[in-house]
């Protein structure tokens, strides 16, 4: 397999033991046209290291994950497609549901990727890990205060609690996660709970929630983990010393677990070039891919025992709600429509 001898190469060009232009001549040209909603600068490493150890070119087109997937659903069978990568199960859901991804059977796949972040029948794979946590102000709020996503309903957090709209693939895949551990009565209750506690208007992303929350305008904010360590990491000085009055807090460790969705990828179901998409989906569950991941972007690597970024590292470990993304991926539609309807815009 193409894959093996990958491996071997990437290894090598980690350990610096080989240039790069040396390993590209030992490959026959081929093509992989890669349509992707990741807007990540670390990701072209991969895309260079990838066409580099195995003399494929890859042909990058990038894009809003939505309008990528309505590009190939309305390029049809004459889709040069051959591998999707997006952000969020729910958005994998929608491009499944549309029928614009094809199983693929790979021992090597469902070995290194634990089967809660891959779909059941191999329609897609989940290739980083992103956790939904709790981001407080450290002069306002004791962790002692914060306990689950159920409990920011409660009125205790009454105009104090920012996070953005619920429109947003994020708040929705949350949302279908409560749907599947309480039902949806329990989370049309839980949203209106939200919408009352908000300190603001839903407004921004979710980087703008923390640098509100430092702000004074709330006290507490809903994000994605990554999110907070680009603000420590940040080159300007005013993010840093907003990152320096929060911290973090994970939800739920006594009972199900942080909510953790994916960013993942698959084979288009008319992918003119097959063998390269599955290939190139079997490097991103590498070690030396899934480090560029973890290390790169702050992301969570999806394959155990792996390298973290030295801020991850030191947040520790904490217990991941295990729920299929298959499932709550597949509860957006229906969580947009509560959501919505408790007030929570």
């Amino acid at each position: 397999m193409a894959f093996l001898r990958l491996t071997f190469c990437l290894a090598l060009v980690l350990a610096g033991l080989f240039p790069l232009p040396a390993l590209a001549a030992q490959q026959p040209p081929r093509v992989l046209n890669l349509y992707t909603g990741r807007h990540y600068d670390t990701d072209q490493r991969l895309y260079d290291l990838y066409s580099a150890v195995t003399g494929v070119t890859i042909n990058v087109i990038q894009g809003d994950a939505d309008q990528l997937i309505e590009r190939i659903r309305s390029e049809g069978a004459a889709s040069p497609a051959d591998v999707l990568l997006t952000v969020d199960a729910g958005r994998l859901w929608r491009a499944e549901t549309l029928g614009l991804c094809q199983p693929v059977q790979s021992d090597y796949l469902n070995r290194r990727i634990p089967e809660y972040l891959r779909h059941p029948a191999g329609l897609w794979y989940g290739f980083t890990k992103r956790a939904r946590v709790i981001v407080y102000a450290k002069d306002r709020v004791s962790p002692a205060d914060l306990s689950t996503y159920e409990d920011l309903a409660n009125p205790k957090w009454r105009g104090r609690l920012l996070v953005r709209s619920s429109s947003h693939v994020y708040n929705l895949s949350l949302a279908g996660s409560l749907i599947a551990a309480h039902g949806e009565e329990f989370v049309e209750e839980w949203a209106r709970g939200v919408a009352r506690n908000l300190a603001r208007p839903p407004q921004g992303g979710d980087i703008d929630q923390l640098r509100a929350v430092a702000a004074g305008l709330g006290d507490i904010a809903l994000s994605n983990h990554y999110y907070f360590a680009r603000l420590i990491t940040s080159a300007n000085p005013e993010d840093r010393a907003a990152a320096a009055a929060l911290d973090i807090f994970f939800p739920n460790q006594l009972d199900r677990g942080t909510h953790v969705n994916i960013s993942g990828g698959c084979v288009v179901a008319t992918a003119p070039n097959r063998a390269e998409a599955v290939d190139f989906l079997e490097f991103l569950a590498s070690d030396g891919a899934q480090a560029i991941f973890a290390l790169g972007n702050q992301e969570y690597p999806v394959v155990a025992g792996q390298l973290l970024s030295p801020i991850l590292d030191r947040w520790g470990p904490f217990r991941e709600d295990t729920l299929n993304a298959a499932v709550f991926g597949a509860n957006t539609a229906r969580a947009l429509i509560l959501l919505n309807r408790a007030g929570w815009r």
